[in-house]
């Protein structure tokens, strides 16, 4: 099939090329013209594993091409998928539809014969509606249908989440459109990949509820976390706990610093937007909201606390930048606001991420930016670990101990050993890990009633499994 892919961000660019490597004709375009030059010469403009070589492969193969003009290849083509952004719009949460609005503007005067306008940018509830009004107003002799497709894509997973996806969803409304997207996604079918059709608006609520629920996982972890470490009890094993019942499920049961990025943010807002316009209030998403944005700048204070409640003149080393490993993007990444808070306290920071620190540059001016993991810790007072790169589980822990002024790690991602680290003469402090905790606060956990001494042989016992500072 001929498909023309209307926007070369982040989800164009992996989209387009996963539909060339299903063996069909792709051409993806952009108005900028510097970034279509330079994707003709196979140089990508963001960083996701296996992309570049994905790109090259089917150029290389006459299936995928690159260009600023529209008429052109949505004039030839079946399908034509939008893929242009949908920031969230200043000041009230909405997703902003400039873009697909013009997108779908100028589609609408390239149409020639039948074609099927997928939306795969993530959109509130009605632009699939709003886009077949545009087009149909311009064009009120074009043969077209309207449907939704939205993407499922994890930064750096999103090759694989594409050509092995747990679900499509399709949101069509004629046979002659679902026969179109079926051909398009053949592929999946033959590995018997779920296809999930169903009307334009339930596949566009279904993007924005699996978003808002992940949201709520991660929030809710979290939340446990903090209870854990008040009550001396671990998160990890909590979360295999509840992860091992077949309705809850493992996944984003991973304590952390707050989720960020390009989706969770965006999405989470414009759903409560979408819900409160239609008089159905999303609750619990809007206190995910507020939670997730606390737990950042609560981050930062943590950090403050465990270093005898102050940073001041303290260097600060920190691994991990980008909201999440595998990528290089920096949007909403609790790093943004860990940092900003730990610098206005007074600490010098001197970090190091394995390919964020470009734009990490421009969003953090003061700090320093190191070559290496060790060069980031080397004379640092703490070392805080705000993204779980892989390569950051493999460090030495004996080899930070000689580069640090003071041995002092704040594990944000739990990607260390506690004890393994207290063994070796470090302060460390995790999320939600196992504390000792002294009889007055057990005391108040069971009621003023209760009398359990520091001679209780459970507390011993405890204490002597777990050393090092609490």
């Amino acid at each position: 099939m001929r498909i023309a892919m209307v926007g070369s961000g982040y989800v164009g660019l992996v989209s387009g090329a996963c539909l060339a490597q299903f063996g069909h004709d792709v051409t993806c375009i952009d108005k900028v013209a510097d970034k279509v030059a330079q994707l003709r010469k196979g140089k990508i403009p963001i960083y996701e594993p296996g992309l570049d070589k994905l790109v090259g492969d089917n150029m290389r193969a006459g299936r995928l091409t690159f260009d600023t003009n529209l008429a052109e290849a949505v004039g030839n083509a079946d399908a034509v998928f939008i893929a242009v952004g949908t920031p969230t719009r200043r000041g009230e949460g909405h997703a902003d539809l400039t873009y697909v609005r013009s997108a779908a503007a100028e589609i609408a005067e390239a149409l020639r014969g039948y074609t099927v306008v997928a939306i795969k940018s993530t959109v509130p509830v009605g632009t699939g509606r709003e886009v077949s009004r545009i087009i149909r107003e311009a064009r009120p002799e074009a043969e077209f249908d309207v449907v939704a497709n939205p993407e499922f894509l994890r930064e750096g997973a999103a090759i694989e989440d594409f050509m092995k996806p747990d679900r499509v969803i399709i949101g069509v409304e004629t046979k002659r459109a679902h026969d179109v997207m079926a051909a398009v996604y053949r592929p999946l079918n033959l590995i018997q990949t779920p296809m999930v059709f169903t009307n334009i608006e339930t596949a566009e609520v279904t993007k924005y509820a699996g978003n808002a629920f992940l949201a709520t996982k991660i929030t809710f972890i979290n939340e446990i976390a903090d209870l854990c470490e008040k009550v001396g009890a671990d998160v990890h094993d909590v979360a295999r706990g509840i992860g091992l019942d077949g309705r809850i499920g493992r996944k984003f049961l991973h304590p952390g610093p707050g989720f960020g990025g390009s989706c969770f943010p965006k999405d989470t807002l414009a759903l409560t937007y979408t819900a409160q316009q239609a008089n159905a209030p999303q609750t619990i998403v809007e206190q995910v909201i507020v939670v997730n944005d606390a737990r950042k700048k609560r981050m930062a204070q943590k950090v403050i606390e465990f270093c005898d409640g102050s940073v001041a003149g303290l260097t600060v080393g920190v691994l991990g930048l980008t909201f999440k490993p595998n990528t290089d993007d920096m949007r909403d990444a609790p790093s943004l606001d860990i940092v900003s808070a730990l610098e206005a306290a007074g600490a010098q920071i001197v970090a190091f991420d394995p390919e964020g620190m470009k734009e990490a540059a421009r969003l953090m001016p003061s700090v320093t930016f190191a070559e290496s993991a060790y060069d980031a810790v080397s004379g640092a007072d703490v070392l805080v670990v705000i993204t779980e790169w892989p390569e950051f589980r493999g460090l030495d822990p004996r080899r930070l101990m000689q580069l640090m002024r003071r041995p002092r790690i704040v594990d944000l991602r739990n990607i260390f050993n506690p004890d393994e680290l207290r063994s070796l003469g470090f302060a460390y402090e995790g999320v939600g890990r196992r504390r000792v905790l002294a009889p007055s606060v057990i005391n108040k956990l069971l009621g003023n009633n209760s009398k359990i001494s520091a001679q209780d042989p459970e507390i011993l016992s405890s204490s002597s499994r777990v050393s090092g500072p609490a």
